[in-house]
């Protein structure tokens, strides 16, 4: 995730926008926002997005609809996804969203103190993986340089000098049949 990744929160009601990002702000994030499921995952390809807090039900592209798509990209399947709904607790909804993976099932309204610890958590979760997996992409590319390093100079050891002698070894050839009767 880039170092200027953002927040983007998605509802198709302007006044739940703007309860969200008057929410959000004291966290100092940048802040995205989209109306629909489609601008949504627009901006998300785009790779600017840290964490997706995002409404369930909306005209068109639906939130689930947003998280499934997501969930079946590389480069967006381990984004944050919050999902937002004003319907209340629904079973299904609730194991729908779960079994996609995404981080938390939330009800309106919200508590802005609530939101704003659970959007820390995983934002800041969010990154320090991301930084977990780049330094082990890096160190993975340094074993690689130094174990093909290392390869040459094994091999170099493992092959004899040209002049050393190598001593010839009992029961080989003809001599066979001695080492056999020295075992028994």
């Amino acid at each position: 995730m880039p170092s200027d990744a953002k927040i983007l929160i998605v509802d198709d009601h302007e006044d739940t926008l703007y309860a969200l990002e008057s929410a959000l702000a004291p966290l100092g994030y940048r802040l995205g926002r989209a109306t629909t499921g489609d601008e949504a995952l627009k901006q998300v390809l785009r790779g600017q997005v840290g964490l997706l807090l995002l409404d369930v039900r909306m005209p068109g592209v639906s939130g689930l609809d947003v998280v499934r798509y997501m969930r079946r990209l590389e480069q967006t399947q381990h984004i944050p996804v919050v999902l937002l709904t004003g319907f209340g607790a629904d079973h299904e909804l609730t194991s729908t969203a779960f079994a996609l993976g995404v981080a938390d099932l939330v009800m309106k309204p919200i508590d802005p103190w609530a939101l704003r610890t659970k959007v820390r958590y995983l934002f800041d979760a969010h990154r320090r993986h991301l930084a977990l997996e780049h330094e082990v992409r890096e160190l993975r590319a340094l074993v690689k340089d130094h174990g093909a390093n290392d390869e040459e100079n094994a091999a170099r050891r493992l092959l004899p000098h040209p002049d050393a002698r190598v001593p010839v070894q009992r029961g080989q050839g003809a001599r066979t049949g001695e080492l056999e009767q020295d075992r028994t």
